[in-house]
């Protein structure tokens, strides 16, 4: 049922492996799928599986009885509602910032916040169900921006990749993003004044020594190591 939504599970194990689904937003792909390798090569008889989707998509499924072992959100409202439907305690493990995200070499020359409502110029956001979304609108009232996106997307990979195909001009999404279409996108910066930091906590949603495992190893130096070489900020 949850996989006809169109979230991606993937997993690289074997057929005989004990099984260890974890759901993570979307944002957290590249350095997730690198810690899943890294991960299963130190612990063979473990098949890591990885549902990413926007946060409160997967909260959403968890709530409706989808079997996660784990569940890495993007910000701590959507933790928050499922702390009476998961095992464990809920831990931040990284933090985020907003940026807008240009095509590479900056066609447009979008120097900053002021440019996104100019006149003929395609914006995209994330929906405001969903982390980024929210961070985005809280981030352009506190700049004073008012601002019509061309469409609201489901995820900020979604973001991301409309503008990485030139099917928007700019989009808000997070910095560690940008690392994901190296050749298609840019980054300009947000002043700190009205950027917002995302938290990420993490959380165990089913009791077993397997998710125990994988979450001291996201907390851990390993976990460590690949956060900050994709961008991201410990808390």
């Amino acid at each position: 049922m949850w996989l006809a939504a169109g979230l991606s599970l993937t997993g690289c194990g074997g057929s005989q492996d004990e099984q260890l689904v974890v759901f993570a937003a979307s944002s957290l792909t590249d350095v997730f799928d690198r810690l899943e390798l890294e991960f299963e090569a130190t612990h063979p008889e473990i098949d890591v599986v990885m549902n990413y989707a926007g946060s409160s998509a997967l909260a959403g499924q968890i709530e409706q009885g989808a079997p996660a072992d784990l569940f890495a959100s993007a910000d701590q409202a959507t933790m928050q509602r499922l702390l009476t439907d998961v095992a464990g305690r809920p831990f931040v493990f990284a933090e985020n910032r907003l940026t807008i995200a240009v095509e590479r070499g900056n066609p447009h020359a979008i120097t900053g916040l002021d440019d996104l409502s100019g006149s003929g110029l395609v914006v995209v956001l994330a929906d405001p169900a969903v982390p980024v979304g929210a961070y985005a609108v809280e981030m352009l009232q506190r700049a004073g921006i008012t601002l019509e996106p061309a469409s609201y997307e489901t995820n900020v990979r979604a973001v991301a990749s409309k503008v990485a195909l030139g099917e928007a001009d700019a989009g808000i999404v997070y910095r560690t993003d940008i690392a994901a279409y190296p050749e298609q996108l840019e980054s300009v910066e947000i002043p700190e004044p009205y950027n917002v930091t995302a938290a990420y906590p993490i959380v165990v949603v089913r009791d077993g020594d397997a998710a125990d495992e994988l979450l001291a190893f996201v907390l851990g130096p390993a976990g460590h190591q690949a956060l900050q070489d994709a961008g991201f900020e410990l808390p």
